[in-house]
């Protein structure tokens, strides 16, 4: 079996047995029978579509990370985050706005994973000290404080800032993120 085949049925094998018929095993089955065919910019454009759906069903499960809204309050989540992140490099991406019920309140949670923009904040999230901010902890979780700003950098690949709010709100919605579950995100 040649390498594009046996690329194209590891990727089919790898999705979950439900899934089997679903859409991306549809496309990549096209993809190979357009190879098969000798029709090569076919099976490409297949491929790039099959990574596409598999990104956004990655990108739906980073999102399952975004805590729930705190009682009373209000949760929006950013739909639209991953375009901006396709011209800054790529990566995934996560964003959700919280309010009070009488919108006195507000914070903005954002994660970023695999992204050029984790490599260069995460160095200042991990040097906060040094570099003048507070650090505090989440559990066994680093969070540097700044300027109404809390970040916090998860297995040195995703970052996550919390803005708006006092001090203790920051912290109080870092508090609500399951870093344990996050860590193990696309291992």
């Amino acid at each position: 079996m040649n390498r594009f085949m046996s690329f194209a049925l590891a990727a089919a094998l790898t999705l979950p047995f439900a899934a089997q018929a679903d859409e991306i095993s549809d496309t990549l089955q096209s993809a190979i029978e357009a190879y098969n065919d000798g029709d090569i910019t076919y099976a490409l454009e297949e491929l790039d579509f099959a990574r596409q759906k598999l990104m956004a069903l990655r990108t739906e499960a980073f999102q399952q990370f975004l805590p729930p809204a705190p009682d009373g309050w209000t949760r929006d989540v950013e739909t639209e985050m991953q375009a901006g992140l396709a011209m800054m490099g790529g990566g995934m991406g996560a964003s959700a706005e919280y309010r009070a019920p009488d919108g006195s309140q507000y914070y903005s949670i954002t994660m970023m994973a695999d992204n050029a923009m984790v490599a260069s904040m995460g160095a200042m999230v991990a040097n906060a000290a040094a570099m003048g901010m507070k650090v505090e902890r989440v559990g066994r979780q680093r969070v540097a404080l700044n300027d109404g700003q809390a970040m916090a950098l998860v297995n040195n690949r995703i970052l996550i800032t919390v803005e708006g709010g006092d001090e203790a709100l920051l912290m109080q919605a870092m508090e609500g993120i399951d870093f344990d579950a996050l860590s193990n995100f696309g291992n």
